[in-house]
């Protein structure tokens, strides 16, 4: 079994058995005889061949082996048999060449008998290589011999065998090829070439990709240039970004990064965070990233850290493009935060940009254009815009605390006027408490004519009258 795994391990081109070459081998016998006919035990022998090959596909044949048995009186008879045989291979496999032998033998028994036969024989066998020179066959035979003559002339009798031979192959066949190549070595010059690689005419291996590994052992045959690669010729990629070692400029690349043919990360925002990883890949040039790549709004103003001009923007205020505050009424308030957005120019305001109710903490505000329907407590329409300035001051500075006076002309009888002007003070208080100013904070008088500041004598007089007024009274002792 040894020597047959040896054989298999040869390569098959190594195979003997090329026109005009002749084969010299022994063989060792075993002989199933048939009895009936025959008459004769069976057992081993030995036996010698002679060989000449007319291509790698036909061979011709002489034979001669000899058998020492008994027949059915115990006596010992000696056999001898030739066989001419014409033999057919097939091609060489991995596991040797197959081949179908058919031809005559002539058979001596002597010894408890004394007589010739003739009959023919068809031989199925292997042949193992063990080199250049050597081989090894396996074969069975069957021989069939149409007149036995031992026990019964005229029966035929057929006697199965096999066979082991060890043969020297000379007198021509394929010319030394150490490494198997196909090249001969008087002319290969690269004669220890690896099994399996494609070699030139000269013998030698060839490399179509220059990665140091030969075509025919070569698993990745059309490496890039320069690239490095593993024993099976396949590109090495350490950082795994499809670019080969070896011609990989970045050889670190963080995995999952977008590279460029150069093996270098491609980073489009140029925000330092490579492209793959960047989970914001349109910032904008300039701006300060997190580790995601996403920009950094350290006051929450919609401009990014880097290209914010002006970093520390209170929260709600409106910005331009350079992150600075709007102010599109000039009152030093910015948008966003100005609750009275339309302050005149030059008009004073509070935290808030609305005007301030009081310039002086004990002088009564008059409340222009707060007006309300002719003899009735319901407020016009272009009141609203006044009350809501208002609202929006005394919200800014929740410790302010006020009275509401209505006041009014003479016209008419004075509990009226007093009744109207207290119904006036009670409805800008609802308006203002509606806005969310506490009513705790605000007080209601009605005055009537009581306090007025221009003449009732004139129309325009009487429309001054006509009034509310706030007071702060937070302030008094």
């Amino acid at each position: 079994m040894v020597l047959i795994a040896a054989c298999w391990g040869t390569r098959a081109h190594a195979q003997a058995g090329t026109g005009g070459q002749v084969e010299l081998g022994l063989l060792g016998t075993y002989t199933r005889f048939d009895n009936a006919a025959v008459g004769l035990s069976s057992d081993a022998g030995a036996g010698a061949r002679l060989g000449v090959f007319f291509s790698r596909t036909f061979a011709l044949e002489v034979r001669g082996d000899y058998t020492r048995t008994q027949d059915t009186a115990a006596s010992q008879v000696d056999l001898s048999r030739l066989s001419g045989t014409l033999y057919a291979y097939a091609p060489p496999t991995a596991v040797g060449r197959f081949y179908l032998g058919a031809g005559y033998t002539r058979s001596f028994y002597r010894g408890g008998a004394d007589l010739d036969s003739d009959g023919g024989h068809l031989i199925l066998g292997d042949l193992l290589s063990l080199g250049e020179r050597m081989g090894l066959r396996l074969e069975g035979r069957a021989d069939y011999i149409p007149s036995s003559a031992l026990v019964d002339p005229a029966a035929g009798a057929l006697n199965l065998g096999a066979a082991v031979g060890l043969s020297v192959f000379a007198f021509g066949g394929p010319p030394r090829d150490t490494d198997g190549d196909l090249v001969p070595d008087k002319r290969d010059a690269c004669p220890e070439t690896p099994m399996g690689a494609v070699v030139d005419a000269s013998g030698c291996p060839l490399d179509s990709d220059l990665d140091g590994v030969f075509d025919g052992i070569d698993r990745c045959p059309d490496t890039p240039s320069g690239a490095v690669v593993d024993a099976a010729g396949c590109p090495i990629d350490t950082d795994r970004d499809g670019v080969p070692d070896g011609v990989d400029a970045c050889p670190n690349t963080p995995a999952g990064a977008v590279v460029d043919a150069r093996g270098c990360p491609i980073d489009t925002d140029q925000d330092r965070v490579f492209d793959g990883l960047d989970r914001c890949p349109d910032t904008p040039h300039g701006a300060l990233v997190d580790a995601d790549g996403c920009p950094l709004d350290a006051d929450g103003d919609g401009v990014p850290d880097g290209i914010d001009q002006c970093p520390g923007t209170p929260p709600g205020v409106t910005v331009n493009a350079s992150g600075c505050p709007v102010d599109s009424d000039g009152d030093g308030v910015p948008d966003g935060i100005d609750r009275c957005p339309g302050t005149p120019a030059g008009r004073a305001v509070d935290v808030v940009g609305c005007p301030v109710l009081f310039a002086v903490a004990k002088a009564p505000l008059v409340l222009q254009g707060v007006n309300f329907a002719t003899g009735r407590s319901v407020l016009t329409p272009e009141s609203d815009a006044v009350l809501d300035e208002v609202a929006a001051s005394l919200l800014a500075q929740s410790d302010v605390r006020v009275e509401i006076g209505g006041h009014t002309d003479n016209t008419g009888s004075r509990a009226t006027n007093a009744r109207l002007s207290l119904e006036r003070a009670q409805a800008v208080k609802a308006y203002l408490a509606q806005k969310g100013v506490a009513p705790g904070r605000m007080e209601v008088r009605g005055y009537g004519p009581d306090k007025p500041i221009a003449t009732n004598a004139t129309a325009e007089g009487r429309a001054r009258n006509r009034r509310v007024e706030l007071r702060r009274i937070d302030q008094e002792q």
